[in-house]
């Protein structure tokens, strides 16, 4: 079995990380994509996020019925910062040790890979799985792997769609009133507005 993990804030959710979500999963062949909204992430500490119930259940409306996407909530129920590490080792336990992690991450999340928690310990649990965002360079995998030895062993590059979409534009775009039609799926629009997020 190989499931593609795909963490983020998600505040919100939006239509870009479905179709990179989509894309890895086609060319790697997963068999499903978990979307993880991630606790309060270490690395975005200085801002407040919108809490994790309205998370969820975007990414709960986004995903719907698509076979092939998950919704997991284990970094939402675990207190403190979220650290992948410790949930890559969660997943290694509730799927078994059949079964291959890809985590798909930015490759301006790679950059700081040698800042985060074990990240030598990581890359035995899972594949990362980089994808390109707008306006960052691939990472140098010479520096790379001189910082996390081994890394270049346990590196898939994927050349998704860039999709000129961030959650950031979205939450400035509600608070000028401004439409978000097809930036998000009509679901977590329609929720967005109901639920009066982002507007203050």
């Amino acid at each position: 079995m190989k499931v593609g993990i795909m963490g983020g804030t998600f505040d919100p959710v939006h239509s870009g990380h479905l179709i990179i979500a989509e894309e890895v999963r086609e060319v790697l062949r997963l068999s499903e994509v978990l979307f993880m909204p991630c606790g309060q992430p270490w690395l975005k500490l200085e801002r407040p996020i919108t809490p994790a119930v309205h998370r969820v259940e975007m990414v709960r409306l986004a995903i719907g019925t698509a076979p092939q996407f998950k919704l997991s909530e284990v970094e939402v129920k675990r207190s403190g910062p979220s650290y992948s590490v410790d949930t890559m080792m969660e997943f290694q336990e509730q799927f078994g040790s059949g079964a291959e992690l890809f985590f798909i991450v930015g490759c301006d999340a790679l950059a700081d890979l040698a800042k985060w928690k074990e990240p030598q310990r990581l890359i035995q649990l899972c594949k990362l799985v980089a994808v390109p965002r707008l306006n960052f360079n691939s990472p140098d995998l010479k520096a790379l792997e001189r910082s996390v030895p081994g890394v270049s062993q346990r590196l898939i590059y994927v050349a998704t769609p860039i999709i000129d979409i961030s959650s950031s534009r979205i939450r400035e775009r509600v608070r000028k009133g401004l439409s978000i039609r097809y930036l998000v799926p009509e679901k977590v629009e329609e929720y967005i507005r109901r639920q009066k997020l982002y507007a203050v």
